[in-house]
This record gives C-alpha cells, sequence and structure tokens, in this order.
C-alpha cells in the first residue's frame, strides 16, 4: 500500500468512527454509501451501523448518487448543512467552492432555454466552460451538471416530503422544465416515481389539504451559539416585522419575496432544536410555493452551512472563547442594507426606532395569526419613490436621505444586486459610488447580506478595542488592525463578530483539532 492509499484508509476509517459515533461536526461533510442496501447517509444517521466493509465514503452527495447510491429515508441527506469546508487555498479549489456555491441557489436550478446552464456559469467566473468542467471533475470526481442536478432532485425531493404541493409545481420549482423530464430525472436517479417518495403523506388522510402552513427541518453543525443568535436578532427585530423569543429559542417573521417576477408575501416561524442540531420551521401558504428561496435565506440568516472545525483552527488561537458563534445574516438583502444605512454613528437601539418609523410609515399591512407580526419591510419601489421630506419627517437625517434612496433606486431598477450570488467586488464598489455609504457600512453589507466570510468593516471601534488599540490613533490603529487580521484570512468576517461578542484575548493557548479536520 502506498502513502497515498494508506492516508485514503486512515481517512476513511477516521470517518467510520465518526459514523458510529453520529458525530453531528462532520453532517454535510462527508455520506456514506452502504453497498449492501444501496442507500447513502448523512453521518448523523441513527440506523444500525454497516459493517466497515460494506462502507464507502463520499464528500459530497452528487459523489454518492454518482456512484449509484440513493438518498436515505430516515436522515434525509438534503437536510444536512451544505459543504463550506476551505481546507485548500489553491485557484482552482476556491474556483470550484465559488460554483458550487452558485449552484447550490435555488436561482441556478433552472435550466435556461439554450440548454446547460454551464456557460453562463463559467462566464460569471471568468473562465471558459470547458476547463470548469474539468476542474470541477477533478476535484469533484463529478461535473457540474451532474451536481447540479442532485442539488436540483434532493431539493425536489425535500418539497415531496414536507409539503402537499402538486408534484407538477414541485417539478417546476425544482428547475426541471416539466413533469415528464422530472418524472424521468426522480425514477432514474432514485428508482421510483416522484409520488412514492410521500407514502406517509398519502396515508395522512385527516390532514386537510388546504393546510395553512407547512414546515421544514435544516440541520447545523455543533458547536453552535443559539444564544449568542438570538440575542443579536432580538437586540436588532424590527417592530411588525420581527419577533424574537429568545426563552423559546424562536425567531418569527414576516417577508416578501419576487421571483421570477412574481411577489410572495406571508410568514415564517423557525424553532431552533439545539439537542437535534437543528431548526424547524413553519411557513405560510403565501411563501410555499418559493420553499426552496426561503429555505435558502434561512440558512443564510442563520449561517446554518459555517463549518465550526476549518474557522476554528483559523481564529480559536485569537478568539478561544468563539467556537459556537456565528455571522448573522439576514432574510432580505435591501432591508439590511437600509438596515445598515440607519445605523450609521448612533446606537442600536436609536436606529432601531427610525426603522420602526420607516416600517410604519411605508411598510406594506400585513394579516398573521401573531398579533405582533403585522407590516412587510418597505420594498426598493417604496423607498425609491418617496420625498425626502417624508423621510425627514421621521427623524432621518439628510445624509441618511440620501443613501437610501440611492440604494432603493438602484435595487428596484436592477443595477445592484444585494443578494448572497452577487459578484462581492463589484458589489462593494457599487455600494461606495452611492452617496452616504463608506467603506465600512459596504463592508458589513458584503458580511451580512452578501455572506462574504472575509468581509472586514475598517476602523470598527469594538474590533480595535479588542486588538487594545486606541482610537485616537486613527489612520495608525486601521493599518495595525488590517495586518493582524491578516492571519485571520478567510474568515475575518468570523474574527469581527467574534470581536464583538468580546472574546478575544492576549493570552493564547494552544488547541487540539480533530483527525479529521
Amino acid at each position: 500500500m502506498n502513502a497515498m492509499d494508506h492516508a485514503a484508509r486512515h481517512a476513511d476509517d477516521a470517518r467510520y468512527r465518526a459514523l458510529a459515533a453520529h458525530d453531528a461536526r462532520f453532517d454535510g461533510r462527508f455520506f456514506v454509501g452502504v453497498t449492501s442496501t444501496g442507500i447513502y447517509c448523512r453521518p448523523v444517521c441513527r440506523v444500525r451501523l454497516p459493517r466497515r466493509e460494506n462502507c464507502r465514503f463520499f464528500d459530497h452527495a452528487a459523489q454518492a448518487e454518482g456512484a449509484g447510491f440513493r438518498p436515505c429515508l430516515r436522515c434525509r441527506p438534503e437536510l444536512a448543512p451544505l459543504d463550506r469546508h476551505w481546507s485548500n487555498q489553491d485557484a482552482c479549489s476556491i474556483l470550484v467552492r465559488e460554483a458550487m456555491k452558485l449552484l447550490d441557489a435555488p436561482a441556478s436550478w433552472a435550466f435556461p432555454e439554450s440548454g446547460s446552464p454551464l456557460p453562463a456559469l463559467a462566464q460569471r467566473l471568468g473562465v471558459s466552460d470547458r476547463h470548469l468542467r474539468r476542474v470541477f471533475e477533478q476535484d469533484l470526481g463529478v461535473s457540474p451538471l451532474q451536481y447540479l442536478q442532485t442539488r436540483r432532485l434532493l431539493a425536489a425531493k425535500q418539497l415531496l416530503t414536507d409539503t402537499r404541493l402538486p408534484v407538477q409545481q414541485v417539478a417546476l420549482m425544482s428547475g426541471f422544465g416539466s413533469v415528464r423530464r422530472f418524472n424521468a430525472a426522480f425514477q432514474a436517479r432514485y428508482g421510483m416515481s416522484p409520488t412514492q417518495m410521500r407514502p406517509a403523506l398519502r396515508n395522512k388522510a385527516s390532514t386537510p389539504a388546504h393546510r395553512t402552513t407547512c414546515t421544514a427541518r435544516l440541520g447545523w453543525r455543533p458547536p453552535y451559539d443559539v444564544g449568542a443568535m438570538l440575542t443579536f436578532l432580538a437586540t436588532r427585530q424590527l417592530p411588525g416585522v420581527e419577533r424574537v423569543d429568545s426563552a423559546a429559542c424562536l425567531y418569527a417573521r414576516t417577508l416578501s419575496l419576487r421571483v421570477d417576477g412574481t411577489l410572495h408575501t406571508g410568514w415564517l416561524q423557525a424553532h431552533f432544536k439545539p439537542d437535534a442540531n437543528a431548526v424547524e420551521l413553519k411557513l405560510s401558504t403565501g411563501l410555499q410555493a418559493v420553499m426552496p428561496h426561503v429555505l435558502w435565506r434561512v440558512r443564510a440568516l442563520f449561517d446554518l452551512d459555517a463549518d465550526p472545525q476549518a474557522i476554528n483552527n483559523t481564529l480559536r488561537h485569537d478568539f478561544p472563547g468563539g467556537d459556537g458563534l456565528r455571522v448573522p445574516g439576514c432574510m432580505d438583502g435591501f432591508e439590511l442594507a437600509v438596515r445598515g444605512v440607519l445605523g450609521q454613528q448612533i446606537t442600536v437601539a436609536a436606529a432601531r426606532t427610525l426603522a420602526a418609523r420607516l416600517i410604519e410609515r411605508f411598510g406594506q399591512a400585513l394579516s398573521t395569526p401573531d398579533p405582533q407580526l403585522n407590516r412587510l419591510f418597505p420594498t426598493p419601489q417604496a423607498l425609491a419613490q418617496t420625498d425626502p421630506a417624508e423621510l425627514g419627517a421621521l427623524g432621518i437625517v439628510r445624509q441618511r436621505q440620501a443613501a437610501i434612496r440611492a440604494l432603493a433606486c438602484a435595487a428596484f431598477e436592477g443595477r445592484l444586486d444585494l443578494s448572497d450570488q452577487a459578484d462581492t467586488p463589484a458589489t462593494l464598489r457599487a455600494l461606495q459610488q452611492l452617496p452616504g455609504i463608506g467603506p465600512w457600512t459596504a463592508q458589513y453589507i458584503a458580511l451580512r447580506a452578501l455572506r462574504w466570510p472575509d468581509a472586514w468593516p475598517p476602523g470598527d471601534v469594538a474590533v480595535h478595542a479588542a486588538l487594545g488599540l486606541s482610537p485616537l490613533r486613527g489612520r495608525l490603529a486601521e493599518q495595525s488592525a488590517a495586518l493582524q487580521a491578516d492571519a485571520w484570512q478567510p474568515w475575518r468576517g468570523y474574527a469581527v463578530v467574534r470581536a464583538w461578542a468580546g472574546c478575544h484575548r492576549s493570552a493564547h493557548s494552544a488547541s487540539s483539532e480533530s483527525d479529521l479536520s
């Protein structure tokens, strides 16, 4: 056995130990295919432990399905956190990870009329489709289209299991152009028809077909500091739009989403289940038709796909108390950007007051079962058409009036993409060309809305305090902080969150990592 084979054997042995322990830290980091059953599972699956010689290990669900394995109906691989492990920093690996991130998003699932989405994806990444296909297959062992097909089928599987939506609607929501193509792909990959995937729902004769809600579940990798996440969101919750109940581990809000030109409105509730390392969601019927998009945004809001091991390998030395902290995201990039502008140079409480006035004046009313959730955040169109005097009457100063209106116009006209699929460098430049938005605000938006893990808001007071830098040093303090932060790449955004939480210390201690890191 050569050195490479020995290393692979050692890694698989470590994965088998994690499988035997149902170790949730590696959920989504690998999947196990069982040759005796033809099924592949998450490492947290509670079925009987298979024999070691019957196990084949895969880094991604697409690899397992490419090898002919079907997803487990018990542990449900579609619920696992997505892979965001950045152990390799070479150019090819980074390109593949960026491609995966784009393919993971529901907006990428629909095939264009020309047939394949690969040319557009390659163009977005600045490479040829041939080069992208080559490095993708070299790194993952599957093609970009095979990876995309797995994402679409697993999304369909979740919709079939968790909702009563018609198969035709599930097919379209999962990116398939017709039911015929959907049925053929499902049968070829899983050996059953879509309707056979939902026997439990078929047996629920007592459940009315006109249910007013649907439910879903998403997992995370521990550790996860649920209390810190809810505290952060509770401090900033917007009256009428959001409600946080830390004691019940509950976050609820209203939401409006425009998908393919159609506006969908409704509400959602998210219950954290720390014992299960999962979030359980309840969505109103108004959001069912865009459920994959809602789930994608919930992943971003709660940073469910973060890989604590990879992040802690870089940050634990300087931030030993922040292993479970995540970067709070958002459900809507425009909303987050407006809130960021309102919060410039004032306290969080004052910014929340201004946002509440903005919502009351320009937000649309919405009826929900929760009396505390009764309004939607103002749309870009509504704020783009406001008179500056109306914003001034709310207590918003002139500079921020201009910034909010410029943001709204750019978003409404399609000149500014504030989603996590945006081109980060281009969006940062576009933001700083708008009046009243400087480097700190642009980087804050990149951190929470664009989901850029390496965002670095320059001159952040809390970060400087954590590093022991005097604010009187001004530009010198910024330069010193930036130099120290070089060691935290590509996770500087997580370092910022840990600095905000006060986790930094100057006395470093050694840390040990699992042999699966």
